[in-house]
């Protein structure tokens, strides 16, 4: 008996090992794997064909997810959005009466959560399509975090991305606007979210960045308006600048009070706008020169959103620099990238009171050349040029040498010496962060245009009078930023700060490597930058920046070339610390209360009254920017004069120099005790300097009406 139990156990020990083995062999051969749940292998995933990919994004997988759509069609169910097939289809019920629709993710996990990707129904044409959108994201489903991204896609059936910094969440939401919706559904065909394996340290005392933008073109240019709007724009085409057939330029503008986003193409003035020269010239308006129409004018009215056509330019010019003058008038030089480079692109000068150019033959382009690798087509572009006293213009960079430039008859120049030890800066920056002293700030650049290594090197330069050979120091510690830097883009803040983000170590156009993503800030009064927070989107070739009236930043752009994977239709906006708490929360702001004039003329006394006490006040005036170019800008410190016993009654002199304050458009900020900016009021501010081509009785002042801007808060 013990011996029959003996060999039952014997027997069942051998067939146990046998089969262990059968299964350890299939767990080797990965035969044990598949089959017994869902696993995401889907038939599409994006490719970043003609856009930049989500950066050090991987795309999240599927199988767990749960979707919710606010409505669907019976054949077109809302989990056909990631069945993985581009061949399926969510479609939503009809739009209608509803306030929109929206289509909620739960992830199951939280994650990292770094942009959104779908793909329109590809079988529809146009039909469907998602323009207008928001996207917001939450780790419970009840308390929303965003939008983190809104705006405008534009309005083709290829995939669209929204990308945005990393944000720890569980539950990602996709929300459109009805109003703003073409068709009378939507839909989504597939919808991927991809992560970063890490998060990037929100502190507030170095700023915060988001939300993201999203836009109908690649803005690689862009401009203020006086109502606050800013006016954006690629080439003649969304996503690229060449094979230009010519004679138009794709926009947007943004609202940043209600955040709307819209899109028009320009056609009447026959300019594709592409790599212009821009100013804000004395009357506030916008006159945007050559580019890829090299020899076109085109100006802008923004108070009745016009583009009127004016005179050609005498020479053709792309990449070209441009300045408005004391007394309102515009000076051009260089931009041998268009219209050839066997003429030399010397100066002319455009005025707006006869709407005529005139020719500089005298003011050489020659003396401002960088020795660029590649010649002549790029030594002379994207000039750093300041207008200045007595109607001179001040060349800072890119190239070695500084020099004046004066427009009076057949115009001429003189040198101004070199920045210490710089060499060519080309693509670096330049800001006149305090005019009433004549302080330039340089920062970066690269010898040569293309495939050249950054620099770090910063310098002040302080202008004294025309022709006076300036005063150059060395910015920040041994004339250093933190960070090499080419392609980046720099403003001024009210409080006379200057805010640098994004660039290269290796400039290399249409490029993205060698990205820098820590900003920096440099503060003139202690002579310092800083580093701030870091962000998730790369910004270098073909990038902008732009302050807004809130005394936030816009910081977008990059790419334009097609079918590449460097285009962003995006852009972020950076709140600085300024305006934020330790916890991360808007600190109150001061409030001008009182009804600003339409215009006041430069010498002249601005009284106001605030509801709160305010410690200092600025002019920033209006900016322009494209190809790292934003010299429209400048800084006027204002000194403060409180009334009495009157509480919140302050008044302002506007220094009576038109060289100094340049006529147009400005911004007017009062900070508080803490360096909070309030919200600026914007005023025209007038010449008193006589045009060459007005009446002897006119003075520098606008043709056309003036309003005032009352910002909304």
């Amino acid at each position: 008996m013990k011996l029959q139990w003996a060999g039952l156990l014997l027997g069942a020990s051998l067939e146990g090992v046998n089969a262990m083995g059968t299964y350890l062999l299939e767990a080797m051969n990965s035969e044990r794997v598949s089959g017994y749940g869902p696993v995401d292998k889907p038939s599409w995933v994006p490719t970043f064909i003609d856009e930049s990919p989500p950066y050090k994004g991987h795309r999240i997988s599927r199988e767990a997810w749960t979707l919710t759509c606010s409505s669907e069609e019976s054949d077109y169910p809302c989990q056909n959005a990631i069945d993985g097939s581009n061949t399926t289809s969510w479609r939503s019920g009809p739009i209608g009466d509803s306030k929109g629709h929206s289509i909620t993710v739960d992830l199951r996990n939280h994650y990292s959560v770094s942009a959104l990707v779908i793909l329109p129904p590809i079988d529809t044409e146009n039909d469907g399509l998602i323009t207008h959108h928001e996207v917001w994201v939450s780790t419970d489903n009840k308390n929303w975090k965003g939008p983190i991204a809104y705006g405008m896609w534009p309005n083709s059936n290829r995939q669209r991305l929204s990308a945005f910094e990393p944000t720890s969440a569980r539950y990602v939401k996709l929300t459109t606007n009805a109003e703003a919706t073409e068709s009378s559904w939507i839909g989504i065909s597939e919808l991927n979210l991809y992560a970063t394996l890490y998060t990037i340290p929100q502190d507030p005392k170095n700023g915060l960045w988001g939300p993201t933008l999203d836009f109908p073109v690649v803005p690689v240019a862009g401009a203020q308006e006086a109502s606050g709007h800013i006016i954006l724009w690629s080439s003649w085409a969304a996503d690229q600048f060449h094979s230009t057939p010519g004679g138009q330029t794709a926009m947007a503008r943004w609202n940043p009070f209600t955040n709307e986003v819209s899109k028009r193409i320009v056609t009447n003035t026959q300019h594709d706008m592409f790599c212009p020269g821009i100013s804000i010239d004395g009357t506030g308006m916008m006159v945007v020169t050559g580019g890829n129409d090299a020899s076109q004018t085109s100006l802008y009215d923004a108070e009745k959103d016009e583009w009127i056509k004016a005179p050609e330019m005498h020479l053709r010019r792309g990449y070209q620099a441009s300045t408005t003058l004391a007394d309102g008038r515009i000076f051009v030089i260089g931009g041998s990238w268009a219209g050839g480079s066997n003429v030399a692109k010397d100066g002319e000068i455009y005025d707006p009171a006869t709407t005529n150019w005139t020719m500089l033959p005298g003011a050489k382009v020659k003396p401002m050349l960088t020795d660029d690798m590649e010649g002549p087509w790029r030594a002379d572009n994207h000039g750093w040029l300041f207008g200045w006293k007595n109607n001179s213009v001040f060349q800072a960079g890119p190239s070695q040498a500084m020099n004046w430039y004066y427009v009076e008859g057949e115009g001429s120049f003189e040198g101004a010496g070199k920045r210490l030890e710089d060499d060519d800066s080309m693509s670096g920056n330049a800001v006149m962060f305090d005019a009433v002293k004549g302080k330039i700030l340089t920062i970066g650049g690269s010898p040569d245009y293309d495939k050249s290594w950054a620099t770090s090197n910063a310098h002040v330069i302080t202008l004294g009078k025309p022709g006076q050979k300036p005063d150059v120091q060395p910015a920040g510690q041994e004339g250093k930023m933190h960070s090499e830097r080419v392609f980046h883009t720099s403003v001024v803040l009210p409080d006379g700060k200057v805010f640098i983000a994004g660039g290269q170590t290796f400039g290399v156009a249409f490029n993205e490597e060698n990205v820098q993503f820590v900003p920096e800030l440099y503060d003139p009064e202690t002579n310092t930058f800083t580093e701030l927070a870091q962000n998730n989107v790369v910004r270098v070739y073909h990038t902008l920046s732009i302050l807004l009236p809130d005394g936030r930043i816009l910081n977008g752009g990059g790419g334009l070339c097609g079918n590449c994977s460097a285009n962003h239709y995006d852009a972020q906006v950076f709140t600085p610390p300024y305006l934020l708490t330790e916890k991360g929360e808007l600190r109150a702001r001061p409030e001008i209360t009182t009804k600003l004039p339409d215009s006041i003329q430069v010498g002249r006394t601005l009284e106001f009254r605030t509801k709160r006490r305010i410690a200092a006040a600025s002019l920033v005036r209006l900016c322009s920017a494209t190809h790292t170019v934003n010299t429209d800008q400048r800084r006027v410190p204002l000194r403060l004069k409180s009334h009495g016993l009157v509480f919140g009654r302050y008044s302002v002199k506007i220094p009576k120099d038109p060289g100094i304050v340049i006529p147009g458009y400005w911004m007017l900020f009062v900070m508080d005790e803490a360096g909070t900016p309030s919200i600026a009021k914007t005023i025209m501010i007038t010449s008193n300097v006589k045009t060459i081509g007005a009446s002897e009785e006119t003075q520098y002042s606008s043709s056309r009406s003036r309003f005032q801007i009352e910002l909304a808060k």
